[in-house]
């Protein structure tokens, strides 16, 4: 009885070792084939890196700037400026209206109180004479000794002694004026032809005037122009 129950259990121990030995046959198989299936690390590149860009320094040459080249600039020929004068020829018998022209500077031969004022177109009563007549200049009122000016610049026309207005100094001025100084004492300080400016010292206040004796001492200034008496007082304002 024990024999049959003996090879039974024998035949059922190899039929369990059959199967383990089976699966671990298999096991290793499988574990084999996995290994052989992974790439070994040696081998193994990796993949999506991208290398850094090898960068070679570049050395700069020096760069020079192109200057350009200045010319001396040759100096420009003045420019001569051609003025073209035309002269009108006058019709036989035209005349054309001259205005008067005054000197520039023009100054008080004296300053005082007009004693006698101008008066061509009326009358006038001197006390000297005792009669009415037309006075040609202003008087100016002033102490004997007093200096009197040139009323303008110009060229002593004459130095005289005249019977009536005394000692008298007479001046050529531009534009076609003369300006007349009467009863200075006796030595003027200027004499024929010599040139004055304006407000130059001529003479002094005197009392050498017989046609105006019996006035206080006083300057008698008068001024033509062209020949014609005019009024003092506007060629002093001009």
């Amino acid at each position: 009885m024990n024999e049959p129950k003996r090879r039974a259990a024998r035949h059922s121990l190899t039929g369990t070792g059959l199967y383990i030995a089976l699966f671990l046959g298999l096991t290793a198989l499988a574990v084999a084939g996995y290994w052989m299936l992974l790439p070994s690390s040696a081998d193994k590149t990796p993949t999506n890196v991208t290398e850094p860009p090898v960068t070679t320094p570049i050395t700069a040459e020096p760069v020079t700037p192109d200057v350009p080249e200045v010319k001396p600039e040759e100096p420009a020929e003045p420019v001569q400026s051609v003025v073209e004068v035309t002269v009108s020829e006058k019709e036989p018998g035209g005349t054309e209206p001259v205005t008067p022209v005054a000197p520039r500077l023009i100054v008080s031969p004296l300053s005082g109180e007009t004693v006698a004022a101008f008066s061509m177109d009326e009358l006038a009563y001197s006390e000297t004479l005792a009669d009415w007549r037309t006075h040609d200049g202003i008087d100016i009122k002033a102490d004997a000794g007093t200096q009197v000016l040139a009323a303008s610049s110009g060229t002593v026309l004459s130095v005289a002694d005249d019977d009536l207005m005394g000692t008298t100094v007479v001046i050529a001025h531009d534009g076609g004026y003369e300006t007349t100084y009467s009863n200075l004492q006796s030595v003027p300080t200027v004499a024929p032809e010599q040139y004055v400016s304006a407000g130059q010292v001529i003479g002094a206040v005197g009392t050498t005037s017989l046609a105006e004796a019996s006035m206080a001492p006083h300057l008698h200034f008068s001024v033509t122009k062209d020949g014609e008496i005019i009024d003092p007082q506007e060629f002093l304002k001009s």
